[in-house]
């Protein structure tokens, strides 16, 4: 199903046309079953695990956790759904182990959504697959224009979802019947939809690109960051590297403040008020407070905790101040490359559009289709030998050893060894123009 396109003014229909039909509104999606209790004692989670064990194929999951209320990004809530078990939303705040629950799924395929919002939420529980199908990644494989599980429902069931409470707070006890209603739905077709995407990957020949892929999440951990303090919006802006170690000091302050309390460290004090204050440097609580812009719940109640940071920043030696940008261990920016490399910045102009219109040709974002960073790295610094044939082999050993997939390799190292190939060809200069016979100068 796609939308219809939006009309305006500009759009009127002309005078004796008939009037387009109304499209209908699509059903909105509902529970076959009811609503079930929240299961938050030992024999509860006991019957559901028999009738889990005693059904047959595919387990749906999905988690809500609490972000932008509290500090941890642990699940607050676990629902699950199996043909012939029914669907269960299981309370983990209320149990010390989720292992029956892990026994009675056993090898059984999970089916999520983005897989990589969830799986470390329910790894924290004890929840591990052994096997999974993610209907966001199967989307994007597919070339679908929208992959939130909302669209694919509504263009693959004809269902409308609720969207109303994405965004609640998960940890409040109890849990209001709405919001339990919204998330029983979030797995109520998940088993339906995959069986859908299935077909319609094997139609389209991937049904081997999103075995590979499914396999590789099952070894996903988050990135953890360097730096993390440079995440802080509006530190671009900063002057001087006083100003980022004063970023540095408040947000350390700030995310100790967080997790002491168990709430999302913007609502401590939030990013605009730490630029604020490293931008001023104030030295006193009544400074600080006066502070354009330093304003937030936690901006007078910490405050001698801020003036703290800001002094700790004053103090450092220069030596101890951060860089003014983190360097990392891949390849400069490509905007650099045709003055630090002009023969990689051909390559990467010749393998980005290649590898751009492979992933048109196949209905595939280009970003599934190879990795940008791994394209980067692999045109900065790529294979010696210029042999092709020795080359796309070296190429794809170099591809696979950051990460990528057999599939991402078999398409992509050839056109990324011509790539090397076309980057070592000088451009012809182009010729100087012919004299103007007027010009007596």
């Amino acid at each position: 199903m796609t939308d219809a396109p939006s009309t305006g003014p500009d759009d009127a229909q002309e005078p004796g046309t008939p009037e387009a039909p109304d499209v209908p509104e699509a059903p909105l999606l509902e529970l076959r079953d009811g609503l079930t209790p929240v299961i938050e004692t030992a024999e509860a989670l006991a019957d559901y695990c028999a009738a889990l064990a005693a059904a047959d194929g595919p387990v749906a999951i999905d988690a809500e956790r609490a972000s932008g209320y509290r500090y941890s990004n642990r699940a607050y809530l676990i629902q699950l759904r199996r043909e012939g078990a029914g669907t269960a939303l299981v309370d983990p705040i209320a149990f010390e182990s989720l292992a029956p629950l892990q026994e009675a799924i056993g090898d059984a395929e999970w089916i999520l959504h983005a897989a990589t919002q969830d799986l470390a939420c329910l790894a924290e529980v004890g929840l591990h697959p052994t096997r999974l199908f993610d209907t966001e990644l199967a989307g994007r494989l597919l070339g679908h224009p929208r992959v939130g599980l909302a669209s694919l429902v509504e263009r693959q069931l004809g269902r409308r979802m609720r969207k109303e409470h994405s965004a609640v707070d998960w940890s409040r006890r109890p849990l209001p019947e709405p919001w339990l209603v919204y998330a029983a739905l979030d797995v109520e077709v998940l088993v339906e939809l995959r069986a859908l995407l299935v077909d319609e990957l094997e139609e389209q020949g991937k049904t081997e690109w999103a075995r590979q892929e499914f396999e590789h999440l099952l070894s996903f951990t988050p990135t953890v960051r360097v730096d993390p303090w440079r995440r802080v919006s509006g530190t671009h802006k900063l002057r001087g590297r006083r100003a980022l170690a004063a970023v540095r000091a408040l947000w350390t302050t700030r995310d100790d403040i967080a997790r002491t309390r168990d709430t999302t460290p913007s609502r401590v004090l939030p990013d605009s008020a730490i630029i604020a204050a490293a931008e001023a440097l104030p030295t006193t609580r009544a400074a600080l407070l006066a502070t354009p812009g330093f304003k937030g719940r936690g901006a007078d109640r910490y405050a001698a905790r801020w003036v703290e940071a800001v002094q700790e920043a004053l103090d450092l030696d220069e030596s101890a101040l951060p860089a003014r940008t983190l360097r990392g261990d891949g390849p400069p920016p490509v905007r650099a490359w045709a003055d630090k490399d002009p023969a990689a910045a051909r390559r990467h102009a010749v393998g980005r559009d290649a590898v751009a219109a492979l992933a048109e040709e196949r209905s595939v974002p280009v970003e599934n289709l190879l990795t940008p960073d791994y394209l980067r790295r692999l045109l900065w610094a790529p294979p010696r030998t210029r042999d092709r044939a020795e080359l796309v082999e070296a190429v794809g050993a170099q591809l696979a050893s950051y990460g990528a997939r057999p599939w991402q390799v078999e398409l992509t190292a050839p056109l990324l060894a011509d790539a090397v190939l076309a980057g070592d060809v000088e451009p012809y200069p182009e010729p100087a123009p012919a004299a103007d016979p007027t010009d007596e100068g």
